[in-house]
């Protein structure tokens, strides 16, 4: 079973990533997760299991953050912002308080000449109220056997400077590792409330009609089938259908697109559109959890959870990386005075600048960070990536594969030409050619009635025969009309052109007389080309098409698009075994993207490195198949979110070239006694501004 707990006040990605592991190496725990940018733990665990794991897991988050509130969400969800601003201005307050204290006393003792006794009671003072925190936490880390953290190495290294006398670069490192801690903070805050505010559409009541009476119910309690009445200005809460009213719906929250689109009665209302122009009355389709609102926030919420490979490498990369400098600290103070000379007081000094070097904060930080800004950046896109993993996968993707039909056409059969014989209107051709077909349910027939504005009286018809595989046979006022394909006018012996256009053809013959044709396809998207260009730019080497149609149809579009293959009349598991064999031909490192409707095409999604559902509004399995959601039907945001991973990936990589360059630098600096505390401070904490400043780069890719 699975549950979900909030840890009201977590901020730390170190610690994020530490209770996340040791959680998950608990007896009767199957998986763990931490999502910091929703502060949420989430475990499966065996139900016989539960009780016994729950005080544990209590212990270990307490261990890590002591003051974090665990809430499990079966009962209550509900976070107080007010307390956690609160919080985040005491901390402020108290920074600017040991800020203001330290500059005092070191302005007082160079104008003033401050007693030695005052100097030192000053700065302790100062180090007390900017580090108290740090330090208990170090000693309580300790008693629990967690040693080697960001904690243990601040504590050390700063009490180890006031005991060699160096007292302003002891809490120069403690103020400046708190001013690090801010930025963080505030870094991970901003991207939860950029995020939050992005998905805040979905509106907590629902006005209910009863019969002659609106009622305002939470809507949570809103059943299906029930009719809802959405005023001008205000949010769709709960997906239905529309019974009375014409508005036109702002969608930019689902689908990222400014243009508004007209709704009237009968047409399909999605949870978080706003209607602005007009009251709408909707009749419920889905419950307030499963609406399409519900299942965007679900997605983005929990896409933190998914963690990249590179997030994984960072975590990994931490846990041997801490213990090791700190044993290298523990040789540079005691190796080079006990066996080559020395003062111990300058090793130890270099030992201890060693470690406020080598806190991995800023990669700890950054690398999450960079991962979810990009999530956030593509959701406000109208482009849904369900984890850091899918994102990282989308910017190595070399090959893509197409569905057809909805995904680079428009799913929607039209008439796109009609090839009269000599002598005949086209509104006479389309006039018997609808008596023909008024009586047919097929897509062909709706395509024609489509064209002529009207559906004939099927009654005025005095007979009507569908031949099987060839088309339709009809009596109208005495006259005798054909119409389907070519083999139905040859059985009948009457001589017609044959129509070399693209597309099904409808023939249309009256008493044995060639009116002409019909042409019907599948119209291709307008921004379907344009598309497939700009990925080609992007550096996809193979673009192909996978189809069931015929294969003259597919090729006529492959061509008119510029795909490089294409493959037609395939069955769905054809269609697996054709992106088996181009997943196996792609070139080592890279990924395979599937695109298609996410209904049809679940097996050929889940198969692909990363599976991309186009038009997904509204669509369960599209949602539940596709790593990648694109809430519209648009083939263009397709290169626009490999933009966005491949923007995201390269801040990935510039921060961790950046932190383990300038660390490694520092390291070997302050190794051999050119680097002192102030560039330990650069090296730790510049490094960690710097890095979470690049990460919020990502929130405009």
């Amino acid at each position: 079973m699975e549950k979900t707990f909030l840890l009201k006040g977590l901020d730390c990605p170190n610690c994020s990533a530490k209770i996340e592991e040791e959680v998950g190496s608990l007896s009767g725990i199957t998986a763990s997760a931490v999502n910091l940018m929703c502060q949420t733990l989430t475990i499966s665990v065996d139900a016989d299991a539960e009780a016994a794991v729950l005080p544990q897991i209590e212990k270990i988050v307490h261990t890590h953050e002591p003051d974090i509130e665990i809430i499990d969400t079966s009962h209550s969800a509900a976070q107080d912002d007010d307390e956690e601003e609160e919080e985040g201005l005491l901390r402020k307050q108290r920074l600017i308080v040991g800020a203001i204290l330290y500059a005092a006393v070191l302005l007082g003792h160079a104008f003033f000449g401050l007693s030695d006794t005052v100097y030192l009671a000053v700065l302790v003072a100062a180090y007390v109220i900017l580090g108290y925190d740090v330090v208990l936490q170090a000693l309580k880390n300790i008693r629990h056997g967690r040693v080697f953290d960001e904690h243990f190495l601040m504590s050390l290294s700063t009490i180890g400077a006031f005991v060699i006398g160096e007292y302003p670069e002891a809490v120069a490192v403690m103020l400046f590792y708190q001013v690090g801690e801010f930025f963080q903070d505030k870094a991970v805050d901003n991207s939860r409330h950029s995020i939050k505010s992005l998905l805040d559409i979905r509106p907590d009541t629902a006005h209910v009609r009863q019969g002659n009476d609106i009622v305002t119910v939470p809507s949570g309690s809103v059943a299906i089938g029930s009719t809802i009445v959405v005023q001008p200005g205000e949010r769709i809460p709960i997906d239905g259908t529309v019974l009375a009213g014409t508005a036109l719906v702002d969608t930019k929250a689902l689908t990222g697109e400014a243009v508004p689109r007209r709704v009237e009665a009968g047409d399909e209302a999605l949870s978080g559109c706003i209607s602005t122009d007009g009251m709408l009355e909707i009749e419920t389709t889905h419950s307030f959890g499963e609406s399409t609102a519900s299942k965007v926030i679900d997605l983005v919420e929990n896409a933190a959870a998914r963690k990249a490979p590179m997030e994984r490498f960072i975590t990994r990369f931490c846990r041997y990386y801490t213990p090791a400098v700190v044993i290298g600290a523990v040789f540079l103070a005691a190796v080079p005075p006990l066996f080559f000379g020395g003062v111990w007081t300058d090793w130890i000094m270099r030992s201890f600048v060693f470690l406020v070097i080598s806190c991995p904060c800023a990669l700890v930080v950054s690398i999450p960070l960079t991962f979810f800004s990009g999530i956030g950046a593509a959701s406000r896109k109208g482009i849904l990536v369900k984890g850091s993993n899918y994102l990282e996968a989308l910017a190595q993707v070399d090959t893509i594969v197409f569905d057809k039909t909805g995904t680079l056409t428009k799913g929607t059969f039209n008439v796109t030409n009609i090839a009269t014989a000599a002598g005949v209107s086209k509104d006479t051709l389309l006039h018997y050619a609808a008596l023909a077909e008024c009586g047919s349910r097929h897509p062909i027939a709706t395509s024609i009635m489509e064209a002529y504005g009207s559906t004939p009286d099927r009654s005025e018809l005095a007979a009507y025969c569908e031949k099987s595989g060839r088309g339709i046979c009809a009596t109208w006022q005495g006259k005798e009309i054909l119409a389907g394909n070519a083999r139905l006018l040859q059985e009948a012996a009457i001589p017609f052109t044959e129509n070399e256009e693209t597309g099904t053809k409808v023939y249309v013959a009256v008493d044995g007389t060639y009116m002409g044709c019909l042409v019907i396809a599948d119209e291709v998207k307008e921004d379907s080309q344009k598309a497939i260009a700009e990925l080609k730019k992007k550096g996809v080497s193979q673009t192909v098409m996978l189809t069931g149609d015929s294969k003259a149809i597919a090729t006529a579009i492959a061509k008119k698009l510029g795909l490089d293959k294409c493959f037609a009349q395939l069955l769905p598991a054809e269609k697996v075994e054709r992106l088996e064999e181009l997943d196996a031909a792609k070139k080592p490192g890279k990924k395979l993207a599937f695109v298609g409707d996410g209904i049809n095409d679940a097996p050929v999604l889940a198969r692909a490195d990363v599976g991309i559902a186009m038009g997904a509004l509204g669509s369960d399995a599209a949602i539940e198949a596709a790593d990648v959601i694109l809430m519209t039907d648009e083939p263009s945001k397709i290169p626009e979110a490999m933009n966005i991973a491949k923007a995201t990936r390269a801040i990935a990589t510039q921060n961790i070239v950046f932190a383990i360059g300038i660390k490694g630098l520092f390291l070997i600096l302050g190794a051999l006694g050119i680097a002192g505390m102030w560039e330990a401070v650069f090296g730790d904490v510049g490094v960690l501004i710097l890095a979470v400043l690049n990460s919020m780069r990502a929130m405009r890719a």
